[in-house]
């Protein structure tokens, strides 16, 4: 009988194995698994709280009128 549990044998008794013997590669897994699936939850969320996407994203930096003072006090001599 090997020490750890085989997972298509024992799923449930492999991941309580798992999480106290490896937790590092455990808990990324599960954090890696929930990201795509929080999407079904996150955007019908979102949505019912109000929030609404910016269509256009500012593409430039705004110029601002009148002369441009000339900076000094930076030469090299």
């Amino acid at each position: 009988m090997s020490s750890s549990p085989f997972f298509f044998k024992e799923p449930f008794r492999y991941l309580r194995w798992a999480s106290v013997n490896k937790p590092a590669y455990f808990y990324s897994i599960c954090i890696g698994l929930a990201g795509p699936g929080s999407i079904a939850v996150v955007v019908p969320t979102r949505k019912y709280l109000g929030y609404e996407r910016i269509s256009k994203v500012p593409q430039t930096y705004p110029i601002p009128k009148g002369p441009r003072p000339r900076p000094s006090g930076f030469e090299d001599e």
